[in-house]
């Protein structure tokens, strides 16, 4: 009843599917459509972004900090001040110890 590939066993999605499934996710690339397209083929969700990654075709979600935006480390703020102050990075060491909100604050101020 299932496709078989040689010398390796049954293959989970036809090349019918593959196509289908991968211009679906290329349309719309989201975790709605993978879930989609999961229940459509009565696969796992996991299963079906498995695929898409070997693909090539699937993008990982960007992580998004709790105030929706993308995350800066405290060295990285530290490295932002001490450029706008014409300084090495080294010459502010144990300020990236200091609350990111206040760092944010000092780069904005800046």
């Amino acid at each position: 009843m299932g496709y078989y590939r040689a010398n390796s066993g049954m293959i989970n999605y036809t090349p019918e599917q593959v196509i289908w499934m991968s211009n679906l996710y290329n349309q719309t690339p989201s975790r709605q459509t993978v879930e989609d397209i999961a229940s459509t083929l009565e696969k796992s969700t996991k299963s079906v972004i498995g695929k898409l990654a070997r693909e090539g075709i699937y993008l990982k979600a960007e992580y998004k900090s709790k105030t929706g935006e993308k995350p800066i480390t405290k060295l990285q703020l530290v490295s932002s001040l001490a450029a706008r102050l014409e300084l090495k990075t080294d010459e502010l060491a144990g300020l990236e110890k200091a609350p990111k909100g206040v760092l944010k604050l000092l780069c904005e101020s800046l």
